[in-house]
């Protein structure tokens, strides 16, 4: 099989973009798609990995951001700092960690990072973007966060892993 070319990398990186921005922009307008958004963007920028082009899915990444900033300035934050990069390190710890002890301590890294990712989006769509939360919520945030958060990841993670592997199976049929 003959190696592709670097605007095939373009193109299938700017219909993820496409896909990417388009998706994060309905959902900085339809608050109830805001999730949505997050999750098909995510799963956009998995479309490039999936013929292992690093570059073209980090720029993926961030163009859609930018085309998504001006509709929504803060309710992209939670894409910024986590969901648009997961698949990225999702990609690099698959290709690169074989060893068991770190891929363990990848998985506790990339879940701190989650939780992380977490607060500082509650704190930024609160304060910044003007959410209401339910009182129930507000009041046991941090353990639902921290321990709702932690068992959370560790399925979502496992869920993208196979939806990256999805991905694979679904893009490997472009004859590039």
């Amino acid at each position: 099989m003959k190696k592709p070319t670097k605007s095939f990398e373009i193109a299938l990186s700017a219909i993820a973009c496409a896909i990417a921005a388009g998706f994060l922009m309905l959902g900085t307008i339809n608050p109830f798609l805001l999730a949505t958004g997050y999750l098909v963007a995510e799963f956009a920028i998995m479309i490039p990995l999936a013929k292992d082009f690093l570059w073209g899915s980090g720029l993926c990444y961030l163009a859609a951001g930018l085309l998504a900033l001006p509709l929504g300035l803060w309710k992209i934050v939670p894409y910024a700092v986590f969901f648009g990069l997961h698949p990225i390190v999702n990609y690099l710890q698959r290709k690169y960690v074989k060893n068991f002890a770190l891929g363990a301590v990848c998985e506790a890294a990339k879940t701190v990072w989650f939780v992380f990712a977490m607060w500082l989006s509650y704190f930024v769509l609160k304060t910044m973007a003007g959410f209401s939360f339910p009182e129930s919520i507000e009041k046991y945030f941090y353990l639902i966060l921290f321990l709702g958060g932690t068992l959370f990841f560790a399925a979502f993670d496992f869920m993208i892993f196979r939806c990256q592997r999805s991905a694979d199976l679904a893009v490997r049929r472009i004859g590039r």
